[in-house]
């Protein structure tokens, strides 16, 4: 896997994301309440810390162990004891499922809809990230099952709204703008009176 990724400011942790299909979900799993380039920098930082990123090997620690090394100053994550136990419960599901390697959750899909489906077995990905997953994938990683966009649903579109979209400086702004634009949008919804 070779990706086109840009996301963290860091190109050492892009090269990570854009390499490594572990990290690339874990990444991903990271993304939320948080900014990107915090959530998507976070596979680097494990593997400084840890040595590696081997889900066989996070998955055999002791879960609070793993979660001590994600609370490390800096934090993985705003909430980072959960989000480092929802690594480590996807870590087991990739050793249980997936021959303990990220890339194992797409090696061999024939369609969208299977990826899509293999993406919801693992803890914390619920149907949204999912299907941004399967965007980033086919946008990003080469990853294009037939129907992908389809799967992939808004997101497979030329839209650039999520960090499927990101390859380059430029298109990170536009993704931030989108993002902006969405949550004004939402905010007036929410604040102009009922008629």
């Amino acid at each position: 896997m070779t990706g086109t990724l840009y996301i963290t400011g860091d190109p050492e942790a892009d090269h990570l994301l854009n390499v490594d299909g572990t990290a690339l979900l874990i990444g991903m799993l990271l993304d939320q309440q948080v900014p990107m380039e915090w959530a998507f920098a976070g596979p680097a930082t494990l593997r400084a810390r840890l040595g590696h990123l081997d889900a066989t090997q996070i998955a055999a620690m002791d879960q609070e162990a793993f979660v001590a090394v994600c609370c490390e100053k800096p934090a993985i994550h705003r909430f980072p004891a959960s989000m480092g136990r929802r690594i480590h419960e996807m870590c087991a599901a990739l050793v249980a499922d997936f021959g303990g390697c990220g890339d194992g959750v797409w090696d061999g899909v024939v369609t969208g809809a299977e990826l899509y489906a293999r993406l919801r077995t693992l803890p914390g990905y619920g149907e949204e990230k999912a299907r941004i997953f399967v965007a980033l994938l086919g946008k990003r990683m080469g990853v294009q099952p037939d129907g992908w966009r389809d799967a992939a649903a808004k997101f497979g579109d030329d839209t650039p709204r999520s960090v499927a979209d990101i390859h380059d400086t430029a298109s990170l702004g536009k993704v931030r703008e989108w993002k902006k634009a969405a949550k004004a949008a939402k905010r007036d919804k929410q604040d102009r009176p009922l008629a």
